[in-house]
């Protein structure tokens, strides 16, 4: 008997697809071994080799999109409801009220929210990444069954980040010009530690502090120094949406001008916001395909067939 990989159901060794959930069992040639042919690239070619192959993978599962769109909504309703929850309180207009404990309190919550319908719906995101790069056909519902299966590590990820943001800020607050530097360093650092959180607590479903020390081993052992070069897919995404809106924008004054409309100028300006939300939404989901992709070739030596091309081992090579 052997464990699904989608919704951990046993099955027979001999089935390929899973009764419970529909799952097919990853092909044996669903991970391969990056090409050793592909050349080596700079950091921008790279990117934009990143960039094309999520964007493949991404057109194969447009639904992925949802995850970052609930995410982004979700994460405005937590800030919209601390603002409108203090306002109406009353208070901002109560000095003695907003001491500093309700105020590291309040911060907190808000961190800890925050942070966790971030890593949620990332995590359905990563879940159902895994399920297509083993071969799966991934669903919006596999993915949030998933997250909700790890809802014990993502709340407790959710409070151990909260508490370092937390006291980073209450140090930032009490010391000079140089400490300032100082915690910008350390905050640097602890974003590149946290990098593969994610991804290891979907597949290693580990606590926060064992999560941290794994997300930090696997970029010691397999990353080193190039990580920036995978800073290429926001750097690629950014031009596109920049040439998009400013393409966008010149074409809207065009008309509007020539035809002396408002209502084209208005239309112009809600097609500029639509593009820049699309485009952060498909760089969010480029990001989290490509960092999945980066987490199995990290700890398996392995990408998906995708990716076979796309120089993995030259991009994040292994330190000396």
């Amino acid at each position: 008997m052997k464990k699904c990989p989608n919704c951990t159901s046993l099955m027979p060794d001999d089935v390929i697809r899973c009764i419970r959930c529909g799952f097919d069992s990853q092909p044996t040639d669903a991970l391969v071994a990056p090409s050793a042919a592909a050349p080596r690239k700079g950091r921008i070619r790279n990117g934009w080799t990143l960039a094309s192959q999520s964007f493949r993978v991404l057109m194969l599962d447009k639904s992925l999109l949802v995850f970052p769109l609930l995410s982004g909504i979700a994460s405005f309703l937590v800030l919209a409801s601390f603002i409108g929850g203090v306002w109406a309180s009353g208070l901002v207009d109560r000095e003695e009220a907003m001491n500093d404990a309700t105020a590291w309190v309040l911060l907190f919550g808000y961190y800890f929210l925050n942070y966790f319908v971030i890593v949620f719906f990332n995590s359905a995101l990563v879940a159902c990444a895994m399920i297509r790069f083993r071969g799966g056909s991934p669903t919006l519902a596999a993915g949030l069954r998933a997250a909700r299966e790890r809802l014990a590590q993502i709340v407790a990820w959710a409070l151990f980040a909260a508490s370092v943001g937390v006291m980073l800020r209450m140090i930032e607050q009490r010391v000079g010009f140089i400490g300032k530097i100082v915690i910008a360093v350390l905050g640097a650092t602890w974003t590149v530690a946290t990098y593969f959180v994610v991804p290891v607590l979907v597949v290693e479903k580990l606590g926060p502090l064992d999560a941290l020390k794994r997300s930090a081993e696997i970029i010691k052992k397999s990353w080193g120094e190039s990580l920036v070069s995978n800073l290429g897919i926001g750097l690629i995404t950014t031009l596109v949406t920049m040439l998009l809106v400013v393409g966008t924008a010149i074409m809207t004054i065009v008309l509007a001008v020539k035809l002396a409309s408002i209502a084209v100028a208005l239309a112009g300006v809600a097609l500029i916001l639509v593009i820049i939300v699309l485009a952060a939404l498909v760089s969010s989901a480029l990001s989290s395909i490509a960092l999945c992709a980066s987490y199995l070739y990290a700890t398996e030596g392995k990408v998906p067939r995708a990716f076979a091309d796309a120089g993995l081992q030259h991009a994040f090579a292994a330190r000396a």
